[in-house]
């Protein structure tokens, strides 16, 4: 007896299989990071609206529960032609989808992660995207089981004054608190905490920071590079 779903998800990453058949791996809210094939995948219908980013309704059937499967797709909303003007836009864009895919255990649920990440992939042409991308990292760390602590200094307790971030510990650490060790901490912005940036050199320092943790905890722990896509939305900030 066959096993199937019928699910909305956003596709994150789609690689070529035989003649005109693509795999695609799309975030679901309920089946968390899910494979399968799409016959004529590649093909001039279907391949235009098989870009990053967008939301499909998908129809996944196999035989049994741990095979790759199939998917039957129907596009929704397309995502990337909208900001394919944008650079900036389309670089975030693609550091999400990037990320996720990069991260997401298989078909793990993380409902929150997947609501979160669809408002922030909607939000794509607001003037806050910058800032509410690096909060979206901070929450990403948070659901994989790599929480930074940016509550209260590890040193004095104290929850006011907090500058530093720890690069070993993730704890927050004070002016006071960091003392003669200051130019060995990363910074631990105002926007970082929530707070309105200044301006990009602040959400900058906070990427940094986060930067920081998705390479050495993430990443080691899965034993694989961050994708690119990552660094090049960091760069194209930096130039905007």
């Amino acid at each position: 007896m066959a096993i199937d779903w019928r699910e909305h998800g956003t596709l994150l990453t789609l690689r070529r299989h035989g003649e005109n058949a693509a795999i695609v791996e799309a975030f679901t809210r309920d089946r968390g990071r899910h494979a399968g094939i799409v016959r004529g995948g590649t093909s001039r219908r279907l391949a235009p609206h098989l870009q990053p980013g967008a939301v499909l309704d998908l129809h996944w059937r196999a035989r049994l529960e741990d095979h790759l499967g199939s998917f039957a797709v129907e596009p929704l909303r397309a995502r990337a032609p909208a900001v394919l003007g944008d650079k900036l836009a389309l670089a975030g864009l693609n550091a999400v989808t990037g990320l996720l895919a990069f991260a997401l255990p298989e078909r793990e649920p993380h409902p929150d992660l997947f609501d979160r990440s669809e408002a922030l992939l909607d939000s794509l042409h607001e003037s806050s995207w910058a800032h509410a991308y690096l909060l979206w990292e901070l929450a990403l760390l948070e659901e994989l089981g790599h929480a930074l602590d940016l509550s209260v200094c590890a040193v004095s307790g104290m929850t006011e004054g907090l500058a530093y971030v720890s690069p070993r510990t993730g704890r927050a650490v004070s002016k006071i608190g960091a003392g003669d060790w200051s130019d060995r901490l990363l910074p631990l912005p105002p926007c970082l905490l929530g707070e309105v940036p200044e301006d990009t050199s602040e959400i900058l320092a906070g990427l940094r920071t986060t930067g920081h943790f998705l390479e050495t905890q993430l990443a080691h722990h899965l034993g694989r590079p961050l994708p690119p896509a990552r660094g090049r939305y960091v760069v194209a900030l930096s130039r905007a």
